[in-house]
């Protein structure tokens, strides 16, 4: 016997009310799932997010004043070479205040004497360039080769030095057929990944300027060079040397300018004296940087900074000097000197270099990087400091002499202390581009700076350590 229908009837819906119960149950839990399941992925890809970078860090120096807006046109004429041998000079003596002139240093002779005219004037190049306010980020990479300092590794700051740099002559004529990345080529990535990078600029960068009267040689450079050293990663140059004014004040106002037009600050020359003598300024990774430059190197008296009068900041009485780093040291983390000094083409330091350097660090330095003999020259850790007397040639003509041929990249690492560790990273000076140095000759230029360097010791990685 069957039940009656209506019975039936009354399970089937007693059993359809339960499914569909189960039904709404599965779906609330599967929407409850999926709802948490989208919340994790939600909070979990936010948490994988970078954070936003921080704001790009100000080299804080004022555009020079009375720097002319001078353009001229995009191409440099390649000046007259002389492919004489070096003539040894002596550090120019200072004699009631008037440096005696002296021969000038490397092998071309780029128009000496020679009245130049303005170039056609054009619309400055823009492409390529960098702001001047913008300087190298916080985050950028550590590579391998960090040295030690008492303070966390990661806050460090690394900074890069390197010597004399020219685009004059042959050099011009190598660049006009190569292209003016040309010097910078096998450099890597190297200063485009530092905290900072330093070169002492022996060159006006003009297409006008008048060339200077009883100097050797004389130099003038395209304003192509500069986009080029600031692509390559330069942030900074020394002006305070016996070339910048080879096209007199007018080539050194056009060097200014175009240097600020590529973002590359300056130290060390100056509309006026306030102006040489003042730092440039640099924000890195929370560490206020000051720079200066100076010279005991100066054709003529006439090229000293004073008053109101253009030119470099010169150390030949170190007054001023010494004022302008203790001045620095109050505002600044830690305080670079670049000088120029010394005897051209001797391996040694004299007696003014060693002094200066002493002074320059009582005063408050931290750092300080020598040029203008075109050799290297040994370094010295001085009451917890280091000295590099002399960095060489970098991108410059080349010589007869064998030692100009031989530079390196000083590499110093320094915490907000002023804690600096130094490496030397041999380079050889050929003809307009510096070429890394490997196998034998690396280690051969170790050693030798180590030979010509007192109380310290150069490992087999070019770090330098204090005996």
């Amino acid at each position: 016997m069957y039940p009656p229908r209506s019975q039936r009837s009354s399970e089937k819906k007693k059993v359809r009310r339960t499914r569909n119960t189960k039904i709404r149950i599965v779906n609330v839990i599967l929407i409850v799932a999926i709802g948490l399941i989208a919340l994790y992925y939600l909070l979990n890809t936010r948490e994988q997010q970078p954070s936003q970078p921080a704001n790009s860090e100000v080299v804080q120096q004022e555009p020079p004043s009375g720097a002319d807006d001078k353009g001229g046109d995009a191409l440099n004429q390649p000046e007259s070479d002389a492919d004489s041998v070096e003539v040894p000079d002596k550090d120019a003596a200072s004699v009631e205040g008037k440096p005696n002139a002296e021969p000038d240093d490397a092998v071309d002779n780029s128009g000496s004497g020679i009245n130049e005219t303005s170039g056609a004037g054009g619309d400055k190049p823009t492409t390529g360039t960098k702001p001047a306010t913008t300087g190298k980020g916080a985050s950028d990479k550590a590579d391998s080769n960090k040295g030690t300092s008492t303070s966390d590794s990661s806050k460090d700051v690394t900074i890069h030095f390197v010597g004399d740099i020219q685009f004059s002559g042959k050099v011009a004529e190598l660049l006009e057929k190569n292209g003016y990345d040309y010097p910078f080529a096998k450099l890597g990535s190297m200063f485009q990944n530092d905290d900072l990078t330093i070169g002492n600029l022996e060159t006006p960068v003009t297409h006008g300027g008048t060339g200077a009267a009883d100097k050797t040689y004389v130099y003038k450079s395209s304003p192509k060079a500069l986009q080029a050293m600031s692509a390559a990663g330069f942030d900074a140059v020394n002006l305070a040397n016996n070339h910048i004014l080879d096209q007199g004040v007018e080539g050194l106002v056009d060097t200014l300018t175009y240097l600020n037009d590529y973002g590359i600050a300056h130290a060390g020359a100056g509309m006026n004296g306030t102006e040489a003598y003042e730092p440039a300024y640099f924000e890195r990774k929370g560490m206020k940087i000051a720079l200066l430059g100076f010279s005991r190197v100066v054709p003529v008296a006439s090229w000293k900074a004073d008053g109101n009068r253009a030119g470099v900041a010169e150390a030949y009485d170190s007054t001023r000097a010494i004022a302008a780093i203790q001045s620095a040291r109050k505002k600044a983390d830690l305080v670079i000197v670049v000088a120029h000094w010394g005897e051209e083409r001797v391996s040694t330091p004299n007696a003014d270099q060693t002094r200066l350097a002493h002074e320059f660090v009582d005063a408050g330095a931290d750092l300080i990087i020598g040029g203008h003999p075109h050799v290297l020259q040994g370094l010295e850790y001085y009451k917890g400091k280091w000295i590099a007397y002399s960095t060489g040639n970098f991108i410059f003509t080349k010589s007869t002499n064998e030692e100009t041929w031989k530079t390196a990249v000083f590499q110093a690492r320094c915490s907000r202390e002023a804690v600096c560790s130094m490496k030397v990273i041999p380079y050889e000076a050929a003809l307009g581009q510096a070429v890394p140095m490997l196998d034998e000759a690396n280690r051969l230029l170790l050693e030798q700076m180590a030979k010509m360097s007192s109380g310290i010791r150069v490992n087999a990685d070019g770090t330098v350590v204090p005996n």
